[in-house]
């Protein structure tokens, strides 16, 4: 799920490995033209690096084959779903509580009744820009900062933040189920590097389903956040490490000890400013994270998945930069956007589908 969603207490600046969150990891929300763009807050406080740290590798050999554009879409799981969406709103339902945020994408009018949104528990309010700050409004009672929820049979918690987020971007369940499900069939442990991890909720269902996995965030916050919920679901002795670190420096440095892995997860945000004025642009920095994360691909490597947020861009200009990345690794890249689909209160009823980000993913075949 985030750019990333920031978690309460956050600095609104954040280096690529952290969340703007949001994301996980930020740019304003998008105005309503804009492509595909969930406001997702990162709490990350990174350092940013100079992208000239190395030059990017000349590749040689075909590109991979294509697949677009693919659509992945959730109608929701385990204690979430979206509920409905309209008016530059959503109302989306997580465990116990019935929570109303804003969602510029959604240009439409709802389709329940205004009873309906009504009857909720919380309401984000104040600045709806993604690096602003607001408040949440409790309509009934007043509510904890915390409480627990489940994905994938993964225990952890939800948090209002001060960014708006709650903790987790529910539309990457789709990526998480298919990691678990490589796992899962892999007949080895696999090694799972998760890259702006956020809260940790990949990391989890990665590490429940056997693999080693690194988490990485710059995020104090986040990496203690993460510690939470897997102390909530007493997965203390998963082989997890946790490290708080600035994303490409960490990879950097993997990549000149000759470490590698089977599947790469990547969030970053669109756009962060360091702690000393280092300034991170997704468009100008990323093409050499991609290519790191190439080199410390393991040669049985499952897949190398990335997800952009809050950026005015076609999936194209992610995809093609993939398979620059991937020339002469055979395989596939397959690009698109995630979009979470409304379920009414039932959680079944099938509505309209509400886009969150794009993506792209190298897979061997």
């Amino acid at each position: 799920m985030k750019q990333k969603e920031r978690r309460p207490g956050q600095k609104k600046t954040s280096g690529p490995s952290g969340e703007s969150r949001r994301d996980d990891r930020a740019g304003r929300p998008p105005k309503p033209a804009a492509r595909p763009a969930a406001a997702r807050e990162t709490v990350r406080e990174a350092a940013v690096p100079a992208a000239a740290e190395r030059p990017l590798t000349t590749r040689s050999g075909e590109r991979p084959t294509e697949r677009v554009p693919v659509i992945l879409e959730s109608l929701g799981a385990g204690d979430f779903h979206l509920i409905d969406s309209g008016n530059g709103e959503k109302l989306e339902q997580y465990g116990p509580y019935r929570i109303i945020r804003p969602e510029a994408q959604a240009l439409w009018r709802p389709s329940l009744p205004a009873h309906v949104w009504e009857k909720v528990d919380a309401v984000f309010t104040g600045d709806t820009d993604e690096e602003g700050s607001g408040r949440w409004r409790f309509p009934k009672a007043a509510l904890g900062e915390t409480w627990p929820l489940n994905l994938l049979g993964v225990d952890f918690h939800g948090r209002f933040t001060s960014f708006r987020h709650v903790g987790v971007f529910p539309e990457q369940i789709v990526h998480w189920s298919w990691m678990k499900e490589q796992v899962e069939k892999a007949g080895r442990p696999l090694k799972v590097l998760n890259l702006f991890g956020y809260t940790g909720v990949a990391s989890l269902v990665a590490a429940a389903a056997g693999a080693e996995v690194t988490h990485v965030d710059a995020s104090k916050k986040a990496i203690g956040w993460a510690r939470e919920n897997q102390a909530l679901g007493r997965m203390e002795k998963l082989p997890i490490r946790w490290i708080c670190e600035d994303a490409m420096k960490f990879i950097l440095r993997e990549e000149r000890r000759g470490s590698q892995y089977d599947i790469i997860l990547t969030d970053p945000p669109k756009f962060g400013r360091g702690p000393n004025g280092e300034v991170w642009h997704l468009f100008e920095h990323l093409p050499l994270m991609l290519d790191v994360c190439r080199e410390i691909l393991s040669p049985k490597a499952v897949g190398l998945v990335l997800t952009a947020y809050s950026i005015r861009a076609s999936f194209y200009s992610i995809h093609e930069l993939m398979r620059e990345t991937m020339r002469g690794a055979g395989g596939a890249v397959e690009s698109g956007e995630l979009v979470i689909r409304e379920a009414g209160l039932d959680g079944k009823t099938q509505g309209r589908a509400l886009s969150t980000s794009l993506f792209s993913r190298w897979v061997p075949k």
